[in-house]
């Protein structure tokens, strides 16, 4: 837990490799209460998740949140499609990018803030594989770097 109160449930690393991502979002997510408590043990994949937005809605599709271990028959499916508790400025601004300039949606992060389950979307721009392997060579290097100056101290 930070100073903001914010608990990081997961995160997308995957997501900082395959896209360039420009601003980010914070959203709540409409969520079961199998769903809250299998958040709370940390039984979620971000890698695979994608938003949708289709009308007035933003969709979080393909995140898998496991079972509850202690749940019953009324167990959540687990890749079920959740709503995105987004204002309709925000919607209808996210949708113009999406549209005209080929950005996606991605998840980037699912964190508690305070008592409440809030996911970090992020507008994405697909790299290429030159740049991927650019960026891991940037990584490398700064590794290093900070090796480096490890060893210096």
């Amino acid at each position: 837990m930070d100073a903001k109160g914010i608990k990081v449930i997961a995160s997308n690393k995957k997501a900082f490799h395959e896209y360039t991502i420009g601003d980010k979002y914070e959203a709540g997510i409409a969520l079961q209460g199998t769903e809250v408590k299998a958040l709370r043990d940390g039984r979620v994949n971000l890698n695979d998740g994608w938003v949708d937005l289709s009308g007035d809605e933003a969709i979080l599709r393909e995140v898998h949140i496991g079972h509850y271990s202690h749940g019953n028959i009324f167990n959540h499916i687990e890749t079920r499609s959740r709503r995105l508790l987004l204002h309709a400025k925000e919607i209808a601004k996210l949708e113009r990018a999406v549209q005209e300039k080929g950005f996606s949606l991605v998840p980037l992060r699912i964190y508690f803030k305070g008592r409440y389950v809030k996911i970090e979307i992020g507008l994405g721009k697909g790299k290429k594989s030159h740049d991927k392997r650019e960026s891991s060579k940037e990584k490398d290097a700064k590794r290093e770097i900070s090796r480096a100056m490890k060893v210096r101290r």
